[in-house]
């Protein structure tokens, strides 16, 4: 027996016109509204945006664990506002359709109105953030010389951008405007950026976007204390918008003001140096001695091959220092500090040297140079001796083609100290270094052997 309508036609097999899913039931609103409309797209928005960011800027993180980490989270700053605007853009939705009185007869409650739509593109928004860090993740992986990836912060930011598409999602439900996305994604944008450079120093630790140094980790309960901090407040303002029961918004907001005050109260203690930048990988071969930081651990054999040419001309002169160190620190009354590796992006680049003979060059001035010596201990001949020094050891650019500031005497006396080094015997040039680098470690002007 078949059902017919009063009009004599047979009746649709499904309930209200819709369509049963293969196994006899409706298809679920949730699967619809997450492989179709606007929430993919906004995972593809975030994805674009984060990525490319990150591409642009890849000279300075591409080759160093910590460096990707500080980006990807550094990115949070562009990328936060966007999935807030996104949300909200979701949650105008049926504004712009004129479909708001409708959707209000129907019998499923107001809370499932607000999270059917609003969950996919949290959803979406997340995995586009994902899946840009493991990206960014597999990009620096063939350069790395060291160090473990670094992913304590990808937890919390992962539910800082779902949090963020939710509570866009309930301004969108909130303010009638179609303006109500860019502005939005304007003022969290103002408002990230004030926190982070010039707020209130207690507010820093609740800013989901504020930079972290390269280097820092978190406590190991921070990004999970940031994830409650935001994605309470977010279901907080969902329950209060569309809970039938909007005291069950205390819930979620007790929860994030809990976490809130953990983080304010931690302050500066949210974050610790990593261990493995305080040591160094020696090469104790030469002298004097080569170390690189053990973050930067494969770079060693051409760092030390870049400074081979000093080392060679350095062999069997006293007075040096022990070792071109790199921990971050002063260095000790026994080392040279080694020219600055990072920030990447100017000597190093994706796990190489940019340029070694500047790198040579700069690792002879911080050889020979004494910053903290007094004004009167760098006179005029002091300065024409380390020119030399440096000219011999290992010449930059201008040196090599003979280029010297000044005029046409100090010129003179310039070139003419190069090549009385440069001509010494070697017992003579051993010699005349050895008591050259006994005078400078000791701030002794008047010590330095004339050329």
């Amino acid at each position: 027996m078949s059902l017919v309508t009063d009009a004599g036609h047979p009746a649709d097999p499904t309930e209200g016109g819709q369509r049963k899913a293969p196994g006899g039931g409706a298809p679920h609103p949730l699967r619809a509204e997450a492989l179709r409309g606007f929430a993919p797209w906004a995972g593809a928005a975030v994805l674009l945006t984060f990525g490319g960011m990150l591409a642009g800027t890849a000279d300075r993180w591409q080759g160093g664990w910590a460096e990707t980490a500080t980006e990807a989270h550094t990115a949070l700053l562009i990328a936060l506002p966007l999935a807030a605007a996104a949300g909200c853009w979701q949650g105008g939705r049926e504004r712009r359709r004129g479909t708001e009185e409708l959707w209000a007869t129907t019998v499923r409650p107001p809370l499932a109105r607000l999270l059917v739509p609003a969950l996919p593109v949290a959803l979406w928004v997340a995995a586009g953030y994902l899946v840009a860090v493991a990206a960014a993740l597999l990009a620096t992986w063939p350069y790395v010389q060291g160090d473990r990836p670094h992913l304590a912060l990808v937890p919390g930011d992962t539910a800082v951008m779902a949090a963020g598409t939710l509570a866009g999602h309930v301004v969108g439900r909130v303010v009638p405007t179609r303006l109500a996305a860019p502005l939005l994604a304007m003022a969290g944008y103002l408002g990230l950026g004030f926190l982070a450079m010039g707020g209130p120093a207690g507010a820093r630790p609740l800013n989901p976007a504020d930079p972290v140094p390269v280097g820092e980790l978190p406590v190991w309960w921070q990004p999970w204390a940031m994830a409650v901090w935001t994605g309470g407040l977010a279901c907080a303002a969902a329950l209060a918008y569309a809970a039938r029961r909007r005291v069950t918004a205390l819930l979620p907001l007790a929860a994030a003001l809990s976490a809130g005050a953990l983080l304010a109260q931690a302050g500066d203690g949210l974050w610790h140096t990593d261990p493995l930048a305080r040591r160094q990988v020696c090469d104790t071969s030469t002298t004097p001695a080569v170390c690189v930081n053990a973050r930067y651990a494969g770079m060693l054999p051409q760092v030390g091959e870049a400074l081979s040419g000093v080392t060679d001309k350095l062999e069997g002169v006293r007075n040096l220092p022990v070792r071109w160190a790199d921990h971050g620190g002063a260095p000790r009354a026994d080392e040279a500090p080694l020219p600055g590796l990072t920030p990447l992006g100017w000597s190093a680049v994706r796990g190489r040297l940019t340029d070694p003979e500047q790198f040579a060059w700069e690792a002879v001035t911080a050889l020979s140079g004494r910053g903290d010596c007094p004004e009167g201990a760098v006179s005029t001949r002091v300065l024409w001796a380390d020119d030399a020094v440096e000219s011999y050891l290992a010449p930059n650019a201008l040196q090599k083609k003979g280029l010297v500031p000044g005029g046409p005497d100090e010129e003179r006396r310039i070139l003419a100290a190069r090549a009385r080094l440069a001509g010494m015997a070697e017992d003579e040039r051993r010699a005349w270094l050895s008591a050259y680098f006994a005078a400078r470690a000791g701030c002794d002007a008047e010590g330095v052997p004339a050329l």
